[in-house]
């Protein structure tokens, strides 16, 4: 690569050639919205030298480079003169406060709309519902146009530009944004931009034979290139096919497909597919998306050799598509879907990539106390990977519409005595409740028969043993599970970041086994914790009788308690030694305001040491926000079987 300084001069002199043919272009509009233009052009100008230099980075080889730039400053223009007036109010809003996400206002949810809802008009009438649990951020399951029966739960999209017409319109959905906005909610969707499904436009032309949209994908006419690459690269769905290719009859050609055969890779190597998906990303934005979910990051770049997992170019390409919002939608953050090893999960966040992270590390390590009773793996990866860059910010989790798999590091295992190979096998085996005394009732995802390797599907509430309690009518089991319950969702509030729901989840949803009498799911276990919602278990949340309303009531709370404490502000947090192999401990501190927050990670009682309270304590006197209880450091702080608390200072 050229040095910095050249670039910048390379910058320059383009944007010099450019600007007077992009002035012609849109004589009409500069004349007619002189400050709309001045706005964009003040944009254009701060984050140019870092585009341009992207953007040689990736194609400066291509003969075309320059035609194509001047297409996409073209395109972008053009976004930005189409994008509402309300939006561009909110970009002049988000400008000037960059860390409102960073807020401890700031609850996510995240649901299918069909499940949840029946259609975006369903969604709409719920409203009520999302600000009575404290909602601020709603993220709504893919949404696009997709093929009916092979669709990867709608992420084989087959046009970015319509809504699947089963859900509703556009237009529902820009009156959604809106509306919500108002309310104080950010609507977050997907961005499937590592694939197309083989039925989009695109896809469809390739299949015609046209050479410009063949390149849009990687396409190959016998198996000497495909050998080349599957040599390094490794099986996603093992259970559903092998390899990362698929034959097709029509054309003759073998395609990458790295999830499903009708899900088709696209060439980011050609400049035309990043223009394209540009163009798609900003029409979604003007949407009113103010968080746009980067599906399958790691995987949309290729290199022979390698695993073709997070090259070095996908950063590039991602970084290259925010220095493009930050000029056309400011308003929009980006948040990095990469379930990968941690060190390469971190290399995606940052202000210029994606703002935001979901954090399968804390997710699995959650999990995996649960089935320990131990804290210790948690509690090292946690002091050593959590701290993000300044003005990034964690999306914690317990579960999505995923599965879940145990993305620790083995050195971090090795640290604390654990024997990764084997420890993952003992919690598949929990999860799965193939092991002893395991309180769970997960159900195997994509067992590889070969490598032995899975992952666990089920619903929060089923893991964490209330389903097995409720089968055996065990009022103490029963208990027990939702204090879990109850424990992994007030660490989620309170660690640093945004705490996000899976909607269900707060009213105790169980597995639901009925997908296997679909064809079109039945073999895609994830379907069982996918089900729709149940207007009678919503009923029963302000039933406190009920075990809906039990975690409802009590969730509810904590998000509302949450939300009033200036110490959760933003993700910095300090884990610390709790002198107990199961107690987890971690202090926050911002606003004037010191918490320290406890977990007891058993169903036995515990207790956190005096001296660590005099140590780490936010005084010596101090009250439990959640209990009302008080406390003092002459003595160990006592916890009931699967306690938190979050102790302030007295006075």
């Amino acid at each position: 690569m050229p040095d910095a300084n050249w670039l910048r001069q390379q910058a320059t002199l383009s944007l010099d050639r450019l600007w007077p043919r992009i002035e012609m272009h849109f004589a009409e509009q500069r004349a007619a919205l002189p400050a709309e233009w001045d706005a964009f052009e003040v944009r254009v100008r701060r984050e140019w030298p870092r585009l341009f230099g992207l953007l040689y980075e990736l194609y400066a080889g291509n003969y075309d480079f320059f035609y194509q730039i001047e297409q996409l400053l073209i395109d972008t223009a053009q976004s930005w003169f189409d994008r509402p007036a309300w939006l561009k109010t909110l970009d002049d809003r988000r400008e000037a406060d960059p860390e409102w996400f960073q807020s401890q206002q700031m609850v996510g949810g995240v649901c299918y709309v069909d499940l949840f809802a029946g259609k975006l008009s369903g969604v709409r009438e719920r409203l009520p519902y999302f600000k009575e649990l404290g909602l601020t951020y709603l993220h709504l399951m893919p949404l696009f146009a997709a093929p009916e029966n092979e669709s990867d739960g709608g992420y084989a999209v087959s046009s970015y530009r319509d809504i699947n017409p089963a859900l509703g319109t556009f237009a529902e959905l820009r009156e959604l944004a809106e509306e919500f906005q108002t309310h104080g909610i950010s609507l977050v969707v997907d961005f499937v931009f590592n694939h197309t499904s083989d039925e989009h436009g695109w896809a469809r032309k390739a299949q015609a034979g046209d050479p410009e949209f063949e390149n849009y994908y990687f396409m190959f006419p016998d198996r000497t290139m495909p050998n080349a690459y599957e040599r390094t690269l490794r099986e996603i769905f093992p259970t559903v096919r092998r390899g990362s290719f698929t034959w097709r009859e029509d054309m003759q050609r073998w395609v990458w497909t790295t999830f499903n055969n009708f899900q088709w890779d696209l060439n980011y190597a050609n400049p035309a597919v990043f223009r394209a998906m540009a163009g798609e990303m900003l029409f979604i934005a003007n949407a009113g998306v103010e968080i746009l979910r980067l599906d399958a990051v790691a995987f949309i770049w290729k290199r022979i050799g390698t695993s073709c997992e997070n090259q070095p170019e996908a950063h590039t390409v991602i970084q290259a598509y925010n220095a493009l919002a930050r000029i056309a939608a400011p308003a929009m953050l980006f948040k990095s879907e990469a379930i990968v090893h941690p060190d390469d999960v971190m290399r995606y966040i940052s202000p210029q990539e994606c703002q935001i992270s979901y954090n399968p590390l804390l997710m699995a390590l959650i999990w995996e106390a649960l089935a320990t009773r131990e804290v210790k793996l948690l509690a090292h990866s946690m002091i050593t990977r959590f701290k993000l860059p300044p003005g990034c910010a964690w999306v914690n989790y317990l579960r999505s519409h995923d599965d879940i798999g145990w993305t620790f590091d083995d050195a971090d295992a090795h640290h604390v005595g654990i024997d990764a190979f084997g420890h993952r096998r003992f919690l598949n085996n929990f999860y799965i409740g193939r092991f002893e005394g395991s309180f769970a009732r997960g159900v195997p995802f994509q067992e590889n028969p070969d490598t032995g390797d899975a992952r666990v599907s089920g619903t929060l509430a089923s893991l964490a043993g209330l389903e097995q309690a409720l089968q055996r009518g065990d009022e103490r089991l029963i208990d027990l599970a939702v204090r879990r319950i109850l424990m992994v969702h007030s660490l989620i509030l309170s660690i640093g970041g945004i705490p996000l729901l899976y909607l269900g989840d707060e009213v105790a949803t169980l597995n639901d086994y009925s997908f296997a009498n679909d064809p079109a799911k039945a073999s895609d276990s994830r379907w069982v914790h996918r089900p729709a919602a149940s207007a009678e278990r919503y009923a029963h949340r302000t039933d406190l009788s009920t075990r809906e309303g039990w975690v409802f009531a009590e969730l509810s709370r904590l998000i509302q308690l949450r939300k009033q404490q200036p110490a959760i502000w933003d993700g910095a947090m300090e884990v610390i030694d709790s002198g107990n192999p199961h107690v987890f401990s971690f202090v926050r501190n911002h606003g004037g305001q010191r918490l320290l927050l406890v977990a007891n990670f058993s169903e036995h009682p515990q207790q956190m040491d005096a001296n660590q309270l005099r140590v780490y304590g936010p005084g010596y006197r101090f009250t439990d926000l959640v209990s009302e209880q008080e406390f003092n450091a002459d003595e160990p702080l006592p916890l009931a079987p699967y306690q938190f608390v979050w102790l302030t200072a007295n006075g």
